[in-house]
């Protein structure tokens, strides 16, 4: 009887560039207030799955949304000062 598990890295074999980039990881912290911000407002939004959002659950909603769109614009703005500074055409 033959193991499944011998057959294993045939199915899924290990690649050693599994690991991301330095320049994979640059892009990654230059969006993460984007992420964070993403996040706060999924879980304000989750809060309120169950039940009628109160006004407090409102406002969270409100100024996370207010956080995650002005993240949003700060990352467009840099890449577009980045495109343009790079003498990207228009």
């Amino acid at each position: 009887m033959k193991s499944i598990a011998a057959l294993q890295d045939l199915v899924t074999p290990w690649s050693d560039g599994l690991e991301p980039s330095d320049a994979e990881l640059d892009a990654i912290e230059v969006e993460m207030p984007l992420i964070l911000a993403d996040v706060d407002l999924l879980d304000a939004e989750i809060a309120v799955l169950d039940r009628t959002p109160s006004d407090l659950d409102a406002q969270r909603i409100r100024r996370a949304r207010r956080r995650m769109l002005a993240a949003r614009r700060n990352l467009i703005n840099r890449s577009i000062a980045a495109v343009s500074l790079s003498g990207g055409a228009a």
